[in-house]
This record gives structure tokens, sequence and C-alpha cells, in this order.
């Protein structure tokens, strides 16, 4: 990480050097408060952009091609997400793109073949992105070699039927088992992966405890990260969210490498608070664990209904919760026991949201300045037939999800400002934009030195907000589940402003998010 006094100089030296940049700018932001959180600068300036980069930031009047009026806007840096499962379907970057995103990564499930992921979203990305590679796929491709993904993402396959068996989720690897995934793994780290995803809250069953030791320290071994959906969502023994919590940050303490640990109140629940605290003792220690969460207190099911945690026994005991506490996404309805039973036995893949952390601790976790916030934005599906729903133009309101999806920033600046958290504006900012960047830029990833930065030098991704009256619009209700936030009237990724007067351009200025290849 930079420190704070480098950065400010930067800033500083902007100021100083306006006269350098007599010429026009490619694009001026002018008379908005620019806020860089990680050197806590906060003036109404002027902010000039030439070749992707901002290379001005200034007081003085400076002149460009395209000049944008900020007055009563927040410039910020361009909001980063690292939990992000549709970073490949145009539809979820249009949603994310109206909720200020500019740089969208995978990290939890994440990619494999890590190159194909890549590939598919070369010039055709409106955001910034990248991808781990993937656990989950890497345990797939070693039990399943028939199995073929047409875009390296395991989700959208697991929903269309492509991924036919769940040894995946439930088969205990044999040693030479267990040294191929480890192969695969490695393979992907040197194709350029940021780090490796290990969803194991999906595959309780299957995954054990040494191989969770093994990807942490293939994580070290390579200057990197693992990213964690934790084995347990329970309050209670003997399947703690809190013994989930440890079997990572175990091995991170003791080889090295950062983790985040996912969505984590969604595991947590009722220790919410000890588990935060526990955290801060870790990382006192030396250790580098990184919360991670987004601002609603119900979830999301990856693998649909049949998911391990939405088990009846672990959600009654362990959760707190019970059937009515869970969502059809299909229909908006809650379940009874009979079509809990009916959709586990005939369509366990079925789409479903779930509450669990309380409303309370959720706002006590938000107001963590330590907690980063991830949407973990997920695919929607056609309110009638329940397929996919990637197509750009598809209709806010024909878009079935997780309101996560479309809302997560407006959420967060909306409840700040209310002061239903107990954070500062810039704290805000931060937890959804430096924060990613330096957690990602110390663990490997150099490309994120200039993100999440309003500074000289950085790229050019930029967030232009109404702090007034910025917004999230998208609700459990049916027709409401993707409606965009507003507030957020522009959007610059790589200078080029892609959401222009709260109306997303067809342009695609997105560039990969990736670690040099190991030939």
């Amino acid at each position: 990480m930079r420190k704070t006094a480098t950065a400010l100089s930067l800033i500083l030296t902007g100021f100083a050097a306006t006269a350098a940049y007599a010429e026009n700018f490619d694009l001026v932001i002018a008379n908005g408060r620019v806020m860089d959180p990680e050197t806590g600068f906060d003036q109404v300036a002027n902010v000039g952009v030439n070749n992707g980069v901002i290379t001005a930031i200034t007081t003085d009047a400076i002149e460009g091609a395209r000049t944008i009026d900020a007055t009563g806007h927040v410039v910020a840096p361009g909001f980063i997400d690292g939990h992000v499962h549709v970073v490949d379907s145009p539809f979820g970057q249009k949603a994310a793109l109206r909720d200020g995103l500019t740089t969208a990564l995978d990290l939890e499930s994440g990619a494999y073949p890590v190159d194909l992921w890549y590939d598919n979203l070369d010039g055709t990305s409106q955001l910034n992105y990248g991808a781990t590679v993937s656990g989950a796929a890497a345990r797939t491709f070693t039990f399943d070699p028939l199995y073929v993904s047409d875009k390296g993402n395991i989700i959208p396959d697991v929903f269309a039927g492509k991924v036919t068996s769940f040894d995946w989720s439930t088969r205990i690897v044999t040693d030479e088992e267990r040294a191929k995934v480890f192969d695969v793994v490695e393979e992907g780290l040197k194709r350029g992966a940021l780090g490796i995803g290990m969803p194991v809250g999906y595959m309780i069953n299957g995954t054990t405890t040494i191989d969770m030791i093994g990807m942490q320290k293939l994580a070290a071994e390579y200057n990197s990260f693992t990213h964690i959906h934790t084995r347990f969502s329970s309050q209670a023994p003997p399947a703690s969210a809190m013994l989930g919590f440890m079997e990572i940050m175990d091995p991170a303490s003791t080889y090295g490498g950062g983790t985040i640990i996912a969505h984590f109140t969604g595991q947590a629940l009722g220790v919410t608070e000890p588990a935060m605290e526990y955290v801060d003792d870790v990382n006192d220690a030396g250790a580098a664990v990184q919360l991670e969460m987004y601002p609603y207190n119900f979830g999301s099911a990856g693998t649909g209904i049949s998911a391990d945690y939405l088990q009846i026994d672990n959600l009654t005991r362990n959760m707190g919760r019970t059937y009515e506490d869970i969502i059809d996404t299909q229909t908006g309805e809650t379940l009874t026991k009979e079509t809990y039973e009916k959709y586990l036995r005939e369509e366990p893949h079925r789409p479903v949201m779930f509450y669990h952390v309380t409303e309370e601790d959720m706002y006590k976790a938000l107001s963590n300045p330590e907690v980063i916030i991830g949407c973990d934005c997920f695919p929607a599906s056609d309110p009638e037939t329940g397929a996919l729903v990637t197509d750009w133009d598809t209709p806010w309101d024909k878009a079935n999800t997780h309101p996560r999806g479309s809302g997560t920033r407006g959420i967060m600046l909306r409840l700040q400002r209310e002061g239903k958290i107990d954070l500062t504006l810039m704290q805000a900012i931060s937890k959804m934009s430096y924060q990613w960047a330096a957690f990602l830029e110390e663990h490997g990833v150099e490309q994120m030195a200039r993100k999440g930065r309003l500074q000289v030098g950085a790229d050019a991704d930029i967030t232009v907000f109404d702090p007034e009256t910025v917004t999230d619009n998208s609700t459990l209700e049916l027709g409401k589940n993707a409606l965009p936030t507003t507030g957020i009237p522009y959007v610059i990724v790589n200078g080029t402003v892609v959401v222009d007067d709260s109306v997303v351009q067809r342009v695609f200025p997105g560039k990969p998010i990736r670690n040099p290849i190991i030939e």
C-alpha cells in the first residue's frame, strides 16, 4: 500500500503543476467535491483526464474536449467489487454501472479455464474485469473430464445443467485427486488468475480441511490470496461459523497470503460482533484477513434451494430460520414445508433467496470501517421461463434476481446519509473502492495500485454521484428486483464516459485486471 504522504504529494503536485496543463484535456469534471479515501483529500476542485489517466486536480479553471459539471456532486474513485458473479453478463454489467461500479471481479467462484474466461471478455466489457482461479471448477474438471465450459464460468454452467454430477460438492478426493486439483489451481495462477476462489460453503461434505490448508499454502507461495465462502452458515455448535472462519484464518496465519471471508454476516449471524473482534485480533497478530459483506440481511443461494446451508436442520437449528424465511425468486412467494420439499425434489437448482442475519447485526457490521462491501451480484432469471437473463437490452422489470445486483452501492450511500450506519461519507466510499484496491495490491495484483484512488496518476475510473439523492430502487417486489440505482449520473471507466446523464452507453473500455502470465 502506498503511504498516505506519498499519495497526498501526488495530489498536491497536480495542483502545483496546473500551468503545465494549458492544453485541453480529453475530459474535465468541474466543480465537484473531489474525495480520495487513501489521502483523505476532500475539496471542491476540477479533475482533468488525458489518455485514460487523471492528470490534474486543481482549483484553477481548466478546459477539455468534454466537460461534465459536477456542481453539488461527489467525484469519487470508481467503485470496485470483488464479489461479482455477473462479470460476463451484459445485463449484469449494465446494472452494476448504474450502481457506480467501474471494476467487477469474480473472486469467490472464480474462473476456469482462466484463459477462456479472459478471452471471452476481451474487447466486449464495459467494466474492468478479473477473476481468481475456481477451486470448485478445478474439482469438477478433476472428477468429470467430459465437462466443457463455454465461458469459463461454473455458475451459469450449473444452472444450465452442464454440470451433471454433484461430485464437485460431495466427493472427498483421494490423495491422487487432491494433487490433480492443486495442479489445476496452480495452472490457473500461472495463467494470471488473481488468487484462489473456494466456495467451501457449497462443498461442506466434499472439501476437507486438508484441502483448505493446501489452497492457502498455494496462495501464499504465489504471494496471493484466497476468497472463501466459509464452511458453515451457523451461529450454533457444532457447526459454528467461527470454526469455518478459523479453518482458513489459521493456515493464512501459518503460511501467509491474504484471505477474504465472503459475506461473513450471512455465516456469522448472531455471532457477528465476536467474529469481527476475533478477526481484528488475528490481524493484529500479523495475519491479513479481510471481512466482506453486502448491505442486505437476506441472501441468494448460489446453487439454488439445494444449497448445503438451506438443509432444513441447518436452517432451523443453526440459523434460527424456517421455511417462511426462504423466498422463491421466480414467484416472490415465501415457501412452505410442502413447496420446499417439492422444489428440493423436482428442481434442486431453483433460485431462492433467504433471510439470515438480523438487521441490527447487519448495521453493526456495516458500521465497521474495516469491513469492505461485496455485492455477491448474482445472475437474473426470466420471470416466465426461469432461464438466465444476460441480454443487455432486457427491460429492468423483466429480470428476477436479488436486489443487490442493482442496488448495493445505492443502498450503502443511502444508509450512510440517513444515519442508519455509523460511517462518514469518506469511510463509505473507501469500503467500496480504495480498501479493495489496497488489499489486492498488497497481495500481488499490481494493477490495483492505480485503482480506487482519486489522484494524479491514477486510472481515470471515476464515479460521480449526488450525495443528497443517490438511492437504491431494487426491492424484493417482483418487477422491481433489478431497478437501477438513481443519483449516479456519470460513471467513467479508463477515461471513457460509460454512464452519461444516467444513461448507459454502448461502449466497451473495460480492461483486464490480471496477474502476469508465468510460462
